[in-house]
C-alpha cells in the first residue's frame, strides 16, 4: 500500500482529493493536516465523507508526516510550499504540490507573477512539471511534481498539438476561459456570496492573470517560435468546472484534415483526454467529478481560425484528479486507478 498523507486537507482540493484517494485500492491514508481544524474527525467537517473514512485532522508536524509517508500531497497557497519542499528533500518521500512554488522554472517571472521570494531555487531542477500527456517519461521518475493550474491544464491540453505540429501563428493566440466559483478556493469572501454570483458573470486579471507565464512557459517549450497568448478568466455562477475556447490563426497550407489528424494522434492514447467527432459539443457537466478532458477541435475557413473548445472539471483534471494521475504514474500504477469516475449528469 501507498502511504499518503494531505498537508493542507481541508480546501475545496483536499476534499476533492479525499474523494478520490478514499477509495483508491492502492492508498493508505496516514496524516490529513489543517491549521484550523485539528483534532476534528474528517466527516465532521465534511459530512458527505461520512461512512467512508474514519481519522481526525492533525496540526502539521512536517518531520512526522515526511517520515510515515510515501508520497505527500501539498495542497497550500502560493508562497507555503517552498519550505516544506526543502525539508522533504531530506527524507525518502515523494512530493506532489498542488500549488504555484515550482511551476515556473524562471526566477525572476515567478517572484514578478507571485510577489514572494523564490525560498528553494536548488529544488526546481528536481521538480517535473505534472501534466501526463507531455510528461509522462519525466513524471515516471520523478521525486517531486509541480502540479499544473486549472486553467494551464485546459489551455495546453487545447493548444499542445496545434503549437507542437506549427499549425498556427504562435503570436495569434486568444483563450477566452470560464470558471466554476471553486476555483477560488474555500476561504469567505464577499465576492463570493450567491447574492454576487448568482446571475452574474465576469471577467477578471484579463491582463495579468497568474497562469499567463505558465501558459507560455509551457507552449513555448514545445515551439521553434515564440508564442505569446492572450488570456481573459470569467467567473461564472456553478460550483465547478473551466470551459476555455480558444482561437488562433491557422498558418498558410493547413488544412482541416491536417489539424484534426494532429489532434486524434496526439490524444488516441491518452486515458482522460477526449477529441469529440465533428459536429459534437463538449459541456462542462460532462466531465463534472472526473479528471476528463473533452476537446472539440474546429476550422473556420472563413476566418482562417482554428477554434478549440476545452473542458475540465477545474478540481479534477485541473487540480486533484491530475494529481491522483500523476501519483499513479510515480508509483506504476494504471493510470485510472482511483480515477474511473463517471461525470454527475444531470
Amino acid at each position: 500500500m501507498i502511504k499518503v498523507s494531505i498537508i493542507g486537507a481541508t480546501g475545496y482540493t483536499g476534499s476533492e482529493l479525499l474523494r478520490y484517494l478514499i477509495p483508491h485500492q492502492d492508498v493508505e491514508l496516514i496524516h490529513l493536516t489543517s491549521r484550523s481544524h485539528a483534532g476534528t474527525q474528517v466527516t465532521s467537517y465534511y459530512p458527505f465523507l461520512t461512512g467512508s473514512i474514519d481519522l481526525k485532522f492533525t496540526e502539521l508536524k512536517p518531520v512526522t508526516v515526511f517520515t510515515d509517508s510515501d508520497v505527500v500531497f501539498i495542497c497550500l497557497p502560493h508562497g507555503h510550499s517552498m519550505e516544506l519542499s526543502a525539508l522533504a528533500s531530506t527524507f525518502d518521500v515523494k512530493v506532489i504540490d498542488l500549488g504555484a512554488d515550482f511551476r515556473l522554472k524562471n526566477i525572476d517571472v515567478y517572484e514578478e507573477t507571485y510577489k514572494v521570494e523564490q525560498a528553494a531555487p536548488n529544488l526546481l531542477k528536481d521538480f517535473v512539471y505534472g501534466l501526463p500527456e507531455k510528461y509522462r517519461e519525466e513524471i515516471k521518475h520523478a521525486q517531486y511534481i509541480a502540479n499544473p493550474g486549472c486553467f494551464v491544464t485546459s489551455a495546453l491540453l487545447g493548444l499542445l498539438p496545434a503549437v507542437v505540429h506549427a499549425l498556427i501563428d504562435p503570436q495569434s493566440i486568444i483563450i477566452d476561459s470560464k470558471t466554476g466559483v471553486s476555483g477560488a478556493g474555500r476561504s469567505a469572501s464577499t465576492d463570493k456570496l450567491l447574492t454576487e454570483l448568482l446571475g452574474n458573470f465576469k471577467a477578471y486579471n484579463p491582463l495579468a492573470h497568474r497562469h499567463i507565464p505558465e501558459i507560455e512557459q509551457e507552449l513555448n517549450n514545445s515551439s521553434e517560435n515564440t508564442v505569446q497568448v492572450q488570456f481573459t478568466p470569467h467567473l461564472i455562477p456553478t460550483e465547478r468546472g473551466i470551459f476555455s475556447t480558444i482561437y488562433a490563426s491557422v498558418q498558410d497550407g493547413i488544412t482541416e484534415g491536417d489539424i484534426i489528424e494532429s489532434y486524434k494522434t496526439a490524444y488516441q492514447d491518452e486515458p482522460f483526454v477526449h477529441v469529440l467527432d465533428k459536429g459534437e459539443l463538449p459541456q462542462m457537466k460532462h466531465v463534472s467529478g472526473t479528471n476528463n478532458c473533452q476537446l472539440s477541435v474546429q476550422f473556420d475557413e472563413r476566418t482562417g481560425r482554428l477554434l478549440v473548445l476545452s473542458i475540465i472539471d477545474n478540481l479534477g483534471k485541473g487540480a486533484a484528479g491530475q494529481a491522483v494521475q500523476n501519483m499513479n504514474i510515480m508509483f506504476g500504477l494504471p493510470e485510472k486507478t482511483g480515477l474511473n469516475t463517471i461525470a454527475m449528469m444531470p
